[in-house]
């Protein structure tokens, strides 16, 4: 189901392009996870690695505050209304304000906004999609049964199974905690 990719390929950035509403999520070291939807125009994917998210006025910051002290910004999308996919991204972000000399250079990629207050510059070093068969339609609201059929034609021992190969650690090798029936 999920694969992962080195950089952003032009199935993807046609992807990103077509969604309304994209989410970050971020974190310290210590705390609570910051997972945000975002919308608007704006967001440009400007190469294979790399994203520009302009960052408008909001009730909390906790993006800015996260990058701080930890430069890594998760950024997804889902489809609601076309083919069930997901797609992350995975990188290291660095703050770009008003007042520094980047500022104009990197804001002219979206259409002029008072409310602007950050540009984020999201460094990709993974591109993840993965089937998205249980994310709702929004368009006509109504259940995918997808993952539903997925799961009908699998046996018990094939879901462990399942499990045990896919499930048991993160993309980064750590243990899920899931547990692995024999």
């Amino acid at each position: 189901m999920a694969k992962q990719f080195a950089t952003i390929e032009d199935a993807h950035k046609r992807f990103i392009e077509d969604q309304s509403i994209f989410f970050v999520g971020t974190a310290g070291p210590e705390g609570r996870v910051n997972v945000s939807p975002k919308g608007m125009d704006s967001l440009r994917v400007m190469g294979p690695n790399r994203i520009l998210w302009l960052n408008i006025t909001g009730s909390g910051n906790e993006t800015a505050g996260h990058l701080r002290e930890i430069p890594r910004m998760t950024l997804m999308w889902c489809s609601f209304n076309t083919r069930p996919l997901i797609l992350r991204t995975y990188g290291t972000a660095r703050t770009i304000h008003r007042a520094d000399a980047e500022w104009a250079g990197l804001a002219a990629h979206f259409p002029a906004h008072r409310g602007a207050r950050q540009i984020y510059d999201l460094d990709v070093d993974l591109v993840q999609t993965s089937c998205g068969y249980a994310v709702p339609f929004m368009d006509n609201p109504r259940h995918r049964d997808t993952l539903d059929r997925w799961t009908d034609g699998k046996s018990d021992d094939d879901l462990h199974a399942y499990w045990a190969e896919k499930n048991t650690e993160t993309i980064d090798g750590k243990p899920t905690g899931i547990p692995v029936v024999t």
